[in-house]
């Protein structure tokens, strides 16, 4: 798996203030998208053990300051990164069970919910901005998301509750 780049104390993609790794490979090709480069899936650097380590080391330097990680891209969610990012979300879970993770995918949860594939990276999330960008419905007004089609869904209680249920966010 490669990424395009990392954000470290970023306030934009997620409540709080978070790391941010924008992974490489998105098959939507969505009109107006602000990160065409990341289509590639071999755009930017390899995902590897040392660019994982030196994320961790981070949530362990100023993980008091930190709310927690952002997945997006590209997407996290097509094929070929979602092992890489189970297994890495796994991780930071392990270390930090008390941090968040959002997740972005130009898929809907009603998609994802029936992908078992899908729903094993996403399911190990707190948060999801679901669907692709959509350019007649940018709305810079909007947090976390480009377009108003996308949504901010709370994936434990919509796993739980077995219903999609939002996110209420604190902004």
């Amino acid at each position: 798996m490669h990424y395009s780049d990392i954000k470290y104390a970023d306030m934009i993609d997620g409540e709080g203030i978070r790391v941010s790794v924008f992974v490489s490979g998105c098959s939507h090709g969505c009109k107006g998208c602000f990160n065409v480069d990341t289509w590639n899936p071999t755009f930017g650097e390899v995902f590897d053990e040392s660019v994982q380590d030196e994320i961790l080391n981070y949530f362990k330097k100023y993980g008091d300051n930190l709310q927690g990680l952002s997945l997006l891209g590209g997407d996290p969610t097509y094929p070929l990164n979602i092992e890489p990012l189970k297994e890495f979300v796994l991780k930071f879970k392990n270390i930090y069970s008390d941090k968040n993770i959002w997740i972005w995918s130009g898929y809907k949860w009603e998609y994802i919910y029936k992908n078992k594939k899908l729903l094993s990276l996403v399911s190990l999330c707190d948060v999801l901005v679901d669907g692709k960008f959509v350019e007649e419905l940018k709305d810079l007004n909007l947090k976390y998301r480009g377009s108003s089609n996308q949504r901010i869904i709370d994936i434990q209680k919509s796993l739980k509750e077995e219903k999609l249920n939002f996110y209420k966010t604190l902004e």
